[in-house]
């Protein structure tokens, strides 16, 4: 049987946890927080008091964490860090949404230990975590994918394979980039309608009909017309993945005014305490 170890098992980490349960994997998991892993060790999960403690006996490794901090603490500690428990023949994967640095960074690290690895970040939300709907951006050695592709599929609704180590995670923020300035644009006209006599139900209600609203991007107007701002992607994780993609565009000194901006308007959304609640609740800047 194939074993898997799960680190970090917050919203997204849990939920990946419990599909590969239902897939019948063996499956351990580290969280810093233990009372967060405890409902997956009643499904049958394994719970392990370290990283290096919980990829001993592992196959494959998949961290899910909040960002270069955690990631790098979970990795690389000198006293706990996972890297020093993997075997020759394991297999890592990291799914965090981190910076271009911290990605490669780490992937020298495994390089140096002969270890496989891959940067597999992911797109969707809890929703698409449940229900095995996630999107995976891959970067490293195709013939490392072709090995886990069984895993991930369990978790996914499409694989995207995207070239050498790092370009999962380039792509990733790029995305996150993108997909924010639409939100941060929505967002802004919303309000200025909203200030000119327009309703926000009525303003969302035709931009929801026009070929040039997205999907996601029509989802956000519902989130909005309803009133709901639950985390389903918190403000202060845009904010950051933002931050990063701002890293990365002035490690190759790309000029990037309008993730400026947006990166302000999620900053000023952190500022005005906004962070836990879902990237739609920008609109309350604009109200």
């Amino acid at each position: 049987m194939t074993n898997i170890t799960i680190l970090g098992t917050g919203a997204m980490g849990a939920r990946m946890a419990k599909r590969l349960l239902d897939a019948g994997y063996s499956v351990t998991v580290f969280n810093r927080t233990r009372e967060r892993a405890l409902p997956l060790t009643r499904e049958g999960a394994r719970f392990a008091a370290t990283p290096v403690d919980a990829v001993r006996d592992a196959n494959i490794v998949i961290s899910m964490l909040t960002n270069d901090e955690a990631s790098r603490t979970a990795w690389l500690d000198k006293s706990s860090g996972a890297i020093a428990g993997l075997k020759k023949d394991t297999i890592a994967i990291e799914s965090s949404t981190l910076s271009l640095g911290c990605i490669t960074q780490l992937a020298k690290e495994f390089n140096a230990q002969d270890i496989a690895f891959l940067d597999a970040p992911v797109l969707g939300s809890r929703p698409q975590a449940d229900s095995g709907a996630l999107i995976f951006l891959v970067g490293g050695k195709r013939v490392v994918l072709d090995k886990v592709m069984p895993v991930l599929s369990c978790m996914s609704s499409a694989i995207h394979y995207t070239g050498a180590n790092s370009t999962g995670v380039k792509m990733k923020l790029a995305i996150n980039a993108f997909f924010g300035a639409q939100v941060s644009a929505l967002s802004e006209i919303i309000g200025l309608l909203k200030k000119t006599g327009i309703a926000e139900e009525k303003s969302i209600g035709v931009f929801n009909q026009l070929p040039t609203t997205s999907p996601a991007l029509q989802g956000i107007g519902n989130l909005i017309s309803a009133g709901k701002f639950d985390p389903l992607f918190p403000v202060r994780l845009m904010e950051k993945d933002l931050c990063y993609a701002l890293d990365m565009s002035h490690s190759c000194q790309s000029e990037v005014p309008v993730v400026n901006a947006v990166y302000s308007v999620f900053n000023d959304a952190l500022e005005h305490g906004l962070g836990e609640h879902n990237i739609n609740s920008i609109i309350r800047l604009y109200s």
